[in-house]
Order: structure tokens, then sequence, then C-alpha cells
């Protein structure tokens, strides 16, 4: 259950992100379509997170010490965008414009998110 419930804060976060943004858009006609996107992109964000954060924050150690942490904003961003990417190649009608929209939509599912979850109670 804690699964499903985070998915679905990632979700809204997507959401509250589309909202904010101007660069960030979800282009399905219905309700139900939208929701579906917001799960889906919500998914594929979580994946690329997964698979490719470890990889980047290992190769790119130095880096992150050298800035205090702070390219970790860009890998997100360049992660959100890359979500985009992978949307469009599925056909899951979302697009982020450009990187700096990217940046400040993976800001926002990043804040919108930690928020949410600290409502979604442990297991412990």
């Amino acid at each position: 259950m804690g699964i499903i419930l985070r998915l679905a804060a990632s979700a809204a976060a997507v959401w509250v992100a589309t909202l904010l943004i101007d660069g960030i858009t979800v282009n399905a006609e219905t309700t139900a379509g939208k929701i579906g996107t917001y799960v889906a992109i919500a998914v594929i964000f979580g994946v690329c997170n997964a698979l490719l954060r470890p990889i980047v924050k290992t190769v790119g150690c130095a880096f992150y010490v050298f800035t205090l942490g702070l390219i970790a904003l860009v890998v997100n961003g360049l992660l959100f965008w890359l979500t985009s990417a992978i949307a469009g190649v599925l056909d899951v009608p979302f697009h982020v414009d450009g990187f700096l929209s990217a940046l400040l939509g993976a800001l926002v599912v990043g804040l919108v998110s930690w928020a949410l979850n600290l409502l979604i109670p442990d297991k412990d």
C-alpha cells in the first residue's frame, strides 16, 4: 500500500509542476488520460532516478564535492528532461520545453514529493 501512496504523491507532484511551470505540458484530452499520464511520468521519473542517479553520483563524485552538492539540481533537471524524452518515445502526452523548465520542474517535483511523503506513514 505504501508504494501506491508514494506513486500517487509523485504523480501529484508532477501535476503541481505542470500547473506552476509554463514549459511543462500534458496534452491528454480526458481527465482519466491526464491522471494516467501523471502516473506514467511518475513511474518513468522514478525508474530514471533509481537506475541512473547512483551511476551519476559515482562518476561525478568530484563535482558533488566541488559544488557542495548543488550539481544535484542540475542532475535532477537532466533526469526530468530525460523523462520527457522517454515519454515522447513511448507516446505519453508529456513534454518539457528546454532545460530551464526541466530544472524548475524537477525542483518543484522534488519539493512537493518530499512534502507529501512526510504525510505517508512508514511501516515502522
